[in-house]
């Protein structure tokens, strides 16, 4: 059986007749560039999130690097961010001239360490980036105490986090702003690239438009310097079609999730926590375990397909070096990173390739403990 990461192809069968007309009549119609397909799905998604704005971008890195600048935070600024994220999340930091300052990551959710940030704060600090990661929301409440005490924003990474809750509420509608990711791969992918901003605050939705556009509201006209972030109009008239089916999707996830866990349940690995205040929506599923590397090679030669999110963390980057970081810094992130493995999940995974992913993991499992039974016995 082959059992791919992640697999797009299936998804697009299951709404190739939505889809198919979508991408047509933009083509027709010849609106390519801030479309009619991007408002429209700009005015949808702000309303799948509950907040007032969303501004379509043409990733998720830029909606992140667009909402530091659009709240003019830039050199000598720093903003407090986890250490246990993609690269993405810094980089919109520091590429928008402030210093990220990295905390280390919770041991049950994998998130930010709430009890841990207030003692990154000095005087430069600005804000707080949460990072959903995996699918499962930051404690943000916790997060937003924190700022209210000390006068910071909070912006969400919500890239990992299309249609997850905290509490209730959706994610991308507790910060001050938040930024998320359509890459293909995500639980609401694009046909390519894609992103977009959520706020509630009518004067930094305005600034990220000018911003993502040249910096125009009318073309020629360049109140300030911008960039070229648009959202493509044909991906957002995917994303329109895919919208309706997220939360579907998103629940055929943690069914695979629910099934992952009862199978793995009695073997010496960690399977995810689900924090009492989330509704996970499983982007990904990462177990950790001991010789990780081995099992990724036992699991390609069955024909299934693994990840790691991530190997080595954004403090012991080359990138990063000039931040000062040192190993040891921050020592569950660290850990983590050499014990994480990536299991296949997307919303078609039925029960027949998750016990087949299961049975090969409790195979190797079960095979490593075996051999290394006789050196225990022998240490007694």
């Amino acid at each position: 059986m082959e059992i791919p990461f992640v697999d797009l192809r299936s998804q697009y069968r299951q709404i190739q007749q939505e889809v198919d007309p979508a991408v047509l009549a933009v083509m027709q119609r010849g609106d390519f560039i801030l479309g009619g397909a991007v408002t429209e799905f700009e005015r949808e998604f702000a309303a799948y999130c509950g907040v007032a704005h969303c501004v379509g971008v043409d990733s998720g890195y830029s909606a992140l690097e667009l909402i530091v600048r659009a709240y003019d935070i830039g050199p000598g600024d720093e903003v407090i961010t986890a250490a246990n994220t993609f690269i993405a999340t810094t980089l919109a930091i520091s590429n928008a001239g402030a210093t990220p300052v990295l905390v280390d990551c919770d041991p049950l959710t994998y998130n930010i360490d709430a009890t841990q940030i207030e003692a990154a704060i000095t005087p430069r600090t600005k804000a707080i980036m949460p990072v959903h990661l995996y699918g499962q929301m930051a404690d943000m409440d916790a997060i937003r105490a924190i700022a209210r005490k000390h006068n910071l924003l909070v912006f969400e990474d919500a890239a990992q986090a299309s249609g997850a809750r905290y509490k209730g509420r959706m994610a991308g509608s507790l910060g001050d702003a938040a930024g998320f990711s359509f890459y293909p791969g995500k639980n609401l992918g694009a046909y390519g690239d894609g992103g977009a901003v959520t706020t509630n605050d009518p004067a930094i939705a305005e600034k990220i438009r000018l911003l993502r556009n040249i910096g125009q509201k009318v073309k020629y006209y360049h109140e300030v310097k911008g960039f070229n972030n648009r959202l493509d109009t044909i991906q957002a008239a995917v994303l329109r079609v895919k919208l309706p089916h997220l939360n579907d999707w998103n629940a055929g996830r943690r069914r695979a999730a629910a099934t992952y866990a009862a199978l793995l349940a009695d073997l010496p690995l960690v399977t995810p926590t689900t924090a009492d205040y989330a509704e996970h929506i499983f982007h990904l599923y990462v177990i950790r375990m001991a010789d990780r590397d081995a099992l990724m090679e036992e699991l390609k030669g069955k024909g299934i397909a693994s990840g790691l999110h991530y190997p080595i963390p954004i403090h012991l980057q080359p990138a990063y070096a000039e931040l000062g970081y040192r190993r040891g810094d921050f020592p569950v992130t660290e850990a983590y990173a050499e014990e994480i493995v990536s299991l296949p999940i997307f919303p078609e995974l039925d029960d027949e390739k998750v016990a087949y992913v299961a049975e090969a993991v409790r195979a190797f499992v079960l095979a490593r403990a075996a051999e290394k039974m006789p050196e225990a016995v022998a240490a007694d």
